[in-house]
């Protein structure tokens, strides 16, 4: 008997937090958007998390939030426990219709926070450790270093009409439309 592979659900998210690592400081809100093999929209999950008892914001980046006052205030509303988001997430992306792949640009940066937080909160992996970072497939579907592979070198077929607002759920639009670009135009797919 052949076994059928689940789809690719490919899940663009991105976190937005108050220091450089987990633990020592908070992810304050997470924003993902769905979309199925082809690059269709599955759905979107958004929270924003109320900070881990004993961290502290970086010095650093509280002087960087503070460019910023409208996407802070927007990570400070409505705040939830870190397992209770965690887990919602967590059944948001275990009840996807099929293998979710995360993706972010950089992905490096949010996968860290992300992983950590699942681990800690929840025990669950619902990505693995399947990843893509969303500049390092810029980078292949240009031919170009990684350095000729930012945003500024992007064909503007590829990106995104969402702004960049520091929301996370704004962001994850904003990186998942570019992947999507990238996506159906890798694999001849006509856009709509």
């Amino acid at each position: 008997m052949t076994k059928i592979k689940p789809e690719e659900i490919y899940v663009s998210v991105d976190i937005e937090a108050d220091g450089p690592i987990p633990g020592p400081h908070s992810m304050l809100s997470i924003g993902a958007v769905a979309y199925g093999a082809q690059g269709d929209p599955l759905g979107e999950f958004t929270v924003n998390l109320e900070t881990l008892p004993d961290a502290t914001p970086h010095p650093a980046m509280a002087e960087w939030w503070q460019q910023f006052p409208e996407a802070w205030n927007a990570h400070r509303r409505n705040t939830r426990p870190p397992a209770e988001a965690m887990n919602a997430f967590a059944d948001w992306l275990e009840g996807l219709p099929g293998k979710p792949i995360f993706l972010a640009w950089p992905a490096t940066w949010d996968f860290m926070w992300i992983y950590w937080y699942l681990i800690r909160f929840t025990g669950r992996r619902p990505f693995s450790e399947h990843g893509i970072d969303v500049r390092s497939y810029a980078m292949g579907m240009r031919r170009q270093t990684f350095g000729r592979s930012g945003k500024n070198y992007l064909p503007k077929r590829w990106c995104s009409s969402h702004p960049h607002t520091h929301v996370a759920l704004d962001d994850a639009r904003e990186q998942g439309d570019l992947f999507i670009a990238m996506l159906r135009e890798n694999l001849g797919i006509k856009s709509e």
